[in-house]
């Protein structure tokens, strides 16, 4: 599978995996193929904030040939870097209305995740998607 994977790879390979611990071990390997971002953007203005790992968020935004955003991300825990990898194929290369439009818990939930992780990695979870929507919403046009 290319890297990053879409959205419906994603889904594909996690139905898939027969049980939990398996789709622990795939989260964690998305997590190690995830590129690094580069020091200078680990930054506290990037820091996503209700996360209990670290986890640094960068958007890009551009205008032309479309209204579309690209996000980078990194974070100092492999199955956190893997979560980023699924909202990243959620959210990345979309315009700011999609982004701040799109229902992620109905996603979410399609992978499991509402039931399976831990409440303190599903409120980090829920803070990466926060501020990924407010980074859409700084271009959001009325």
């Amino acid at each position: 599978m290319k890297f990053p994977p879409t959205l419906n790879e994603l889904l594909v390979e996690f139905a898939d995996l027969p049980d939990w611990d398996e789709r622990y071990d795939y989260l964690i390997d998305l997590g190690r193929q995830l590129p690094r971002i580069p020091d200078e953007l680990t930054t506290d203005e990037n820091l996503v904030r209700g996360c209990m790992s670290t986890v640094w968020l960068v958007s890009d935004y551009t205008e032309t040939p479309h209204r579309r955003m690209h996000f980078r991300a990194d974070s100092d825990s492999l199955i956190i870097k893997g979560l980023l990898v699924v909202l990243l194929a959620l959210f990345d290369d979309r315009s700011p209305e999609e982004i701040v439009t799109t229902d992620e818990t109905q996603t979410l939930r399609q992978f499991g995740l509402d039931q399976h992780l831990s409440p303190q990695r599903r409120n980090g979870l829920f803070a990466m998607v926060k501020r990924i929507k407010q980074l859409a919403m700084e271009h959001v046009k009325t």
